[in-house]
């Protein structure tokens, strides 16, 4: 066996003077921005009857939703302490420098700004929505890239040639190759155990492939509820079998059966909601266009 590609980058993308700028926070930044452009180019093309600074406003508050949300659910669900952070450590909701986020909790602060935002404007709901549902995965995508620079979120140990060797994870390999000795060669020749690189996987899934999809469906005028259906069908499936070669979290571990995490829990209800939304747009109506002339 070849010698598997190590994953050690330095975290630290440039400095500012006394400023370190981190990778992944410019993966966020770029997904933002990644955000307003495609935003602004499909407000042009009428699939939303607001004004350029409107539509800021929404990118403002989603924003907002997607580091509040995030931030918090990722402390109600998976902080190591548990929830007795709320009495005895609430600062640490604030430590974002630690790392911890959930996309679960960014999609529902996201939801919760378009649906307030979508109230100011008079706006069917789904219809802000439908605009923005193609406009996440960039930001998903750019996202785990920057967990694997970070050599974070790695996989189960694997044989397949394209295994990578996340230094991060030497404790792990360790324990593991002692409970299955078959993979002690591995770890005695490379210092380490190949392991699935879910992270990329993620990015492919979650991050490419599904914009494609999506933006080519919403390339033409649809019914509503089908872009934001589909959006959260195709993210529920591809999370869930990723979930299947990506190690848990350690301080969850695995929730049932020794291969249910809490990654697949939270990512059904969007596979189950996709599809209803699915089958609701097969008598919804179709959003006409509306020139941006009217609303520039």
């Amino acid at each position: 066996m070849t010698q598997p590609f190590i994953v050690q980058f330095n975290p630290v993308a440039f400095g500012l003077g006394p400023i370190q700028v981190h990778w992944y926070g410019l993966m966020y930044l770029l997904g933002f921005l990644a955000v307003a452009l495609l935003g602004e180019y499909r407000r042009r093309r009428g699939r939303l009857p607001v004004s350029r600074e409107t539509l800021s406003d929404l990118f403002f508050y989603g924003m907002m939703g997607v580091i509040i949300g995030g931030r918090l659910w990722y402390m109600l669900f998976y902080y190591a302490g548990g929830i007795h952070w709320i009495w005895t450590e609430p600062f640490a909701l604030f430590k974002v420098w630690d790392g911890g986020m959930s996309f679960h909790g960014g999609l529902l602060g996201v939801l919760a700004a378009g649906w307030w935002w979508s109230r100011r404007q008079g706006l069917h709901f789904f219809d802000t929505i439908d605009f923005v549902a193609p406009l996440v995965p960039i930001g998903l995508g750019l996202g785990r890239l920057g967990n694997f620079i970070n050599g974070e979120l790695w996989g189960k140990p694997t044989t397949l040639s394209w295994g990578m060797i996340f230094p991060n994870a030497r404790p792990d390999d360790i324990a593991y190759a002692e409970s299955h000795p078959t993979w002690l060669p591995s770890l005695q020749q490379f210092g380490g155990l190949p392991r699935h690189p879910s992270e990329l996987y993620e990015m492919a899934l979650e991050g490419a492939l599904l914009f494609v999809v999506i933006w080519l469906v919403s390339l033409k005028p649809r019914p509503r509820y089908l872009v934001s259906g589909l959006f959260g069908l195709l993210y529920g499936c591809f999370r869930i079998a990723v979930e299947f070669v990506r190690l848990p979290d350690p301080q969850l571990g695995y929730l049932a059966f020794g291969w249910v995490t809490m990654g697949q829990l939270q990512s059904l209800p969007l596979v189950v909601i996709g599809l209803w939304l699915i089958l609701l747009s097969r008598r919804a109506p179709t959003v006409p266009l509306t020139p941006v002339s009217a609303k520039a």
